[in-house]
């Protein structure tokens, strides 16, 4: 999902993203949604939270996290 799509949701749930980053600005609303700021942690590739709205972008970044740390 893309950053302006990421900043639409955030508005329509009364929000003001501002400059937040990817990352953080999902955190929030997550966050905001009652869920947990669970946002690019999956680094086992495994994650319970089979409807999530982030879940591919989710695991694309803590893929990446995770190659970096190796």
């Amino acid at each position: 999902m893309n950053m302006q799509e990421i900043r639409q949701i955030a508005q329509n749930r009364g929000m003001k993203p501002g400059r937040t980053g990817k990352e953080e600005l999902i955190r929030r609303i997550q966050i905001d949604e009652g869920n947990f700021a669970c946002f690019g942690t999956a680094h086992t590739g495994e994650c319970d939270q089979i409807y999530c709205l982030w879940r591919e972008d989710c695991f694309a970044l803590a893929t990446k996290k995770n190659n970096c740390a190796a």
